[in-house]
């Protein structure tokens, strides 16, 4: 996605060699023209798939999630990060390591939103080690349910998060690849 790459080049800040701030784009401030075209593109890459759900990990994901979702006609469900009083007490929970945030949380889906039935697209908004991700697919694995494959909106290749989910033998779809960050220059693939 070419206007992806051009606004990453515009509005996104490099902190350093390893992390790269898109607050403009999709972590603070979202852009709904610009999230409707990327929910779109993940829609036709996955169009032959019976998605009949699509999964994202609260809360920067969600967004692009919903795009997608909506272009799909199917519902959108989110992993919380945070117990609730009122949170399904049989959940699928899996603990799981943030690179960003720099901390460990549990991620939960209740069993009664994720079903055997059920063929799932996950959407997320980056990727770098693949934390969250390979957690997300453990809960997905443990509900039964089919993952259909992984849209990335941005994929920080050089970092081994979806290499490892692509090992595993799982489609992943970026959108965009940044293959460095180095020097404070966004270099994309």
């Amino acid at each position: 996605m070419d206007i992806l790459k051009e606004r990453i080049l515009r509005e996104a800040s490099v902190i350093n060699s390893d992390v790269l701030k898109l607050d403009a784009l999709l972590n603070h401030q979202v852009d709904p023209e610009l999230t409707m075209e990327m929910g779109k593109e993940f829609a036709r890459r996955f169009a032959e798939k019976s998605i009949t759900k699509v999964i994202t990990v609260e809360s920067s994901g969600i967004p692009v999630a919903f795009a997608t979702a909506l272009a799909l006609n199917v519902p959108l469900v989110f992993a919380r990060r945070k117990k609730t009083l009122i949170a399904d007490q049989d959940a699928l929970t899996e603990r799981v390591p943030s690179f960003t945030k720099g901390i460990v949380t549990d991620i939960m889906v209740s069993k009664q939103f994720l079903r055997p039935e059920d063929h799932v697209l996950f959407i997320d908004d980056i990727i770098a080690n693949g934390d969250a991700a390979r957690g997300l697919i453990k809960i997905i694995e443990r509900s039964g349910a089919k993952l259909a494959g992984l849209g990335i909106v941005v994929e920080k290749s050089f970092q081994a998060g979806a290499g490892t989910i692509r090992e595993q033998g799982i489609v992943v779809e970026s959108l965009v690849k940044v293959a460095s960050l180095e020097g404070g220059i966004i270099r994309f693939e």
